[in-house]
């Protein structure tokens, strides 16, 4: 297997960032959730900005999701006279396509305007974007493709406008989330929480002729769907059995449920008692397949929801005898927001950019995804 590097990362976020007092300004209102509900979210989850391709005088979407994605691609410069023209292998991710077919990454790849290529779509939440960078990682490594380009975007600001959102919280729910924070990842209350992005690595086998390039190592996604019912899931309605009934088969749907058909939905009981201890179990997993030591980790990159769950995973971290001292992870969320299969990309940008990594260092990169749950840990090096 040959080397793969990431050469260039890049990031987008559409229009300028939206304060949490801003939030339904942008949005558009939600009847019976007051301010003293938004408070308590924003408390939890500890974001202060996020972005949203959203004209915030009209309401109407600035950007489709395939044009966030492209834009992203269009922001990468690994080499001085590189074009987007020069990829050979196109791979996108996404949890908010724009279209239920063609496939999100044709749709990318049609805003680029560039030469036939090979094209990838991964389907999922979270996790999708790594399962596109994945991909690209081995076309490169396989000599299928001499470049490849991954790419992760979100529009979430389509699921929760308020001419989408059908809210579904009674005044029992709300108070509900004072008792028990958990209950802020329903629908009505992820807006405050999901936000708009995208970001793109470009993979090469060549290093960088100048600066750093991140080795990918290996990359370890573990999904637990065979064992755990559905959690996080839009387009269809779960029973008390636990089964999900797709859109399509709207006869069998309540008619008191269609309202919020399609709106991000999570049994918030299940997250709660699975989300972390499945990390626990896959980290478990990777660290005796790899043979991983958290001593050897120079930087952690995690991509959590929420920052009501960094502290819940660092210490189920150092249950399972992997405790990384917290000086060492690198997040942004608090300023650009939950960007969902963006998220790590964004994150990643970042820190490549800041002028803090140095040859030598090693980063594992943590993506959870409670759809069904499935986990995600990429190792990188920093090469000269």
């Amino acid at each position: 297997m040959t080397a793969v590097y990431i050469n260039d990362v890049s990031a987008f976020l559409p229009n300028g960032p939206v304060s949490n007092d801003d939030i339904d300004r942008v949005l558009g209102e939600l009847p019976n959730i007051g301010a003293k509900t938004r408070r308590i979210v924003l408390k939890n989850n500890k974001i202060r900005t996020r972005y949203y391709a959203v004209d915030p005088e009209t309401g109407a979407l600035t950007h489709s999701n395939a044009e966030l994605a492209a834009e992203a691609v269009r922001r990468l410069h690994p080499v001085e006279d590189f074009k987007p023209a020069d990829i050979e292998c196109l791979c996108c991710g996404t949890a908010t396509p724009d279209l239920l077919l063609p496939g999100h990454g044709l749709m990318v790849l049609g805003e680029l305007a560039i030469p036939e290529c090979d094209v990838m779509t991964a389907a999922g939440i979270c996790i999708s974007g790594m399962t596109a960078l994945k991909h690209g990682y081995m076309n490169v490594a396989t000599g299928a493709s001499r470049n490849a380009v991954a790419v992760g975007s979100e529009l979430a600001s389509s699921h929760t406008r308020s001419e989408f959102m059908a809210p579904l919280m009674d005044a029992a729910g709300i108070e509900a989330l004072e008792k028990r924070p958990i209950h802020a990842f329903d629908a009505d209350f992820l807006r405050w929480m999901l936000s708009d992005g995208a970001g793109a690595v470009y993979l090469s086998p060549d290093r960088n002729p100048k600066g750093i390039a991140l080795r990918i190592d290996w990359i370890d996604t573990i999904s637990l769907a065979g064992r755990l019912e559905t959690c996080m899931y839009a387009g269809g309605v779960k029973g008390p059995n636990g089964k999900v009934t797709g859109w399509r088969n709207r006869e069998q749907i309540p008619a008191e449920a269609r309202p919020w058909l399609m709106s991000i939905r999570q049994d918030i009981k299940l997250l709660d008692r699975e989300i972390v201890a499945s990390m626990g179990r896959v980290l478990k997993r990777v660290i005796d397949k790899r043979g991983l030591k958290p001593e050897a980790v120079d930087w952690f990159l995690p991509h959590y929801s929420s920052a009501y769950f960094r502290p819940k995973f660092y210490e189920e971290m150092a249950r399972i005898g992997f405790e990384i001292p917290e000086e060492k992870w690198f997040t942004n969320l608090s300023e650009k927001g939950n960007t969902g299969s963006a998220a790590i990309y964004i994150i990643l940008a970042e820190l490549f950019h800041s002028g803090r990594l140095t040859p030598g260092e090693r980063l594992l990169c943590f993506i959870p995804e409670s759809g069904r749950f499935a986990h995600c840990f990429m190792h990188l090096t920093v090469v000269e």
